[in-house]
């Protein structure tokens, strides 16, 4: 084993990118080391750490650069020295790891519903009175947490950029939910991409776990050609038969919610927790806001939020999972996405699309699906209340999923998921819609 113990104490620091990430990290490096900061927008750092701020007009020498997930290295303000000292770069995973060695850490990447399925684990292992912390790109950033003992665990959510960049850090166990062309401005391409979702695998070893669908086609191939030290558990919806019948939640009506169900099923069986306590989290599980968020059912209509859906492969299960389905879909498109929905669906789905990028999706449902086209958000959802009651629409399906970059009108995709539920209340949307 690795001895980390002491590899970041008496060191200097750069911690580049001060969001949540940067300043946990500065607040927990400062204690033992010499640590200085930057941030391309200078507006990110108070006041209060001025003397603190790193020059780019003097020495530039660190032991080590720590890199917010949320830094390009390709296009920011310290390309060259980033480009100069790329060994020296880590992130906050490797000091965490380096602290916290002996712990039980489990890991969860992929293209789609993460923060869902860390979420959900966290919970189940709380039932089970772990001492467990949910921790990572979920939202708390993993240097944060204090009154950390031998029997601590943590549920770890890593996007693709802090794996990509992360020198050290080993989860015991690792799980790949799926994989989709997404973030190709920063990988470059999709086999990039994918070497960056492996990598939390392959820094493993043989007493690891990694679990993920060997079928899939992104990693089919990669693990073929380079096999990991850990032992592969191979996750497919073949294995919820025996308790299908026993979810009564509707949030895993949808198959990707079905499909994030059935890692920790089988997390569940290979570290031999209770099933009807699993059982049990899942059936009392209240989904992450703005994430396939059931924000009104009733036996006229159902509306989801899912503003999180940043691409149209975040999208397609909530499209393949429901029936006479308004899709309201708009915002800045991924690069390199594609439509890739079975023909079969195509007649169960009216598209509307809204925002300034409106030509980008017309291209990509031209002779598939039935679309209408707005300036704005407002515009398409009243359109929707209209078409629907002037058609006697029988159990319509309302879904806010843009498959699109929030940053054409918002802050943010829970900026943008709030404005969604202020218009329905708005518009008196549901109210509308339910008159007789």
């Amino acid at each position: 084993m690795l001895d980390l113990g002491n590899k970041f104490i008496k060191k200097s620091f750069l911690v580049y990118g001060f969001g949540k990430t940067g300043k946990a990290c500065f607040d927990y490096l400062k204690k033992n080391n010499l640590v200085l900061i930057f941030d391309d927008n200078k507006k990110k750092i108070p006041l209060k750490y001025k003397k603190y701020i790193f020059k780019k007009n003097i020495n530039n020498k660190f032991d080590y650069i720590v890199l917010s997930p949320g830094i390009n290295i390709k296009n920011c303000g310290l390309k060259k020295i980033i480009n100069n000292n790329n060994n020296k770069i880590i992130t906050d995973l490797d000091i965490f790891y380096s602290r916290n060695i002996n712990n039980i850490k489990t890991t969860i990447t992929g293209t789609n519903g993460k923060s869902t399925t860390a979420k959900l684990l966290y919970e189940v292992l709380h039932r089970h009175k772990r001492d467990v912390r949910l921790i990572g790109n979920i939202g708390k950033p993993v240097l944060s947490e204090k009154k950390i003992s031998k029997r601590t665990e943590f549920v770890i959510e890593a996007s693709s950029y802090q794996i990509a960049y992360s020198k050290f850090f080993k989860s015991t166990h690792s799980m790949i939910l799926n994989i989709s062309p997404d973030h190709l401005e920063r990988h470059g391409n999709i086999s990039n991409y994918v070497n960056a979702k492996l990598k939390l695998i392959y820094l493993q070893d043989k007493k690891c776990f990694a679990y993920l669908d060997k079928n899939n086609k992104y990693l089919k191939n990669k693990l073929k050609r380079n096999k990991p030290k850990s032992k592969l558990i191979n996750v497919n919806l073949h294995g919820l038969k025996k308790i299908e019948n026993k979810i009564t939640n509707p949030y895993f009506k949808n198959i990707s919610n079905l499909s994030n169900l059935a890692f920790i099923i089988r997390y569940g069986n290979a570290n031999k927790l209770n099933q009807k306590k699993i059982i049990n989290s899942v059936n009392s599980f209240v989904g992450l806001k703005y994430r396939q968020e059931i924000i009104f059912k009733k036996k006229k209509i159902t509306i989801i939020n899912d503003s999180k859906s940043t691409s149209f492969a975040s999208s397609l299960s909530l499209l393949k999972s429901y029936k006479n389905i308004y899709w309201l879909v708009g915002g800045i498109p991924k690069k390199g996405d594609i439509f890739n929905l079975e023909k079969k669906y195509f007649k169960n789905i009216n598209a509307y699309i809204f925002g300034l990028q409106r030509k980008f999706f017309i291209k990509k449902y031209i002779n598939k699906i039935n679309f209408q086209s707005f300036n704005y958000l407002e515009q398409a959802l009243k359109k929707i209340l209209k078409d629907i009651k002037e058609n006697k629409v029988i159990n319509p399906t309302i879904i806010f999923s843009p498959a699109a970059a929030s940053f054409d009108n918002f802050d943010n995709f829970e900026h943008r998921g709030k404005y969604f539920n202020n218009l329905i209340k708005k518009i008196n949307f549901t109210k509308k819609i339910c008159e007789k």
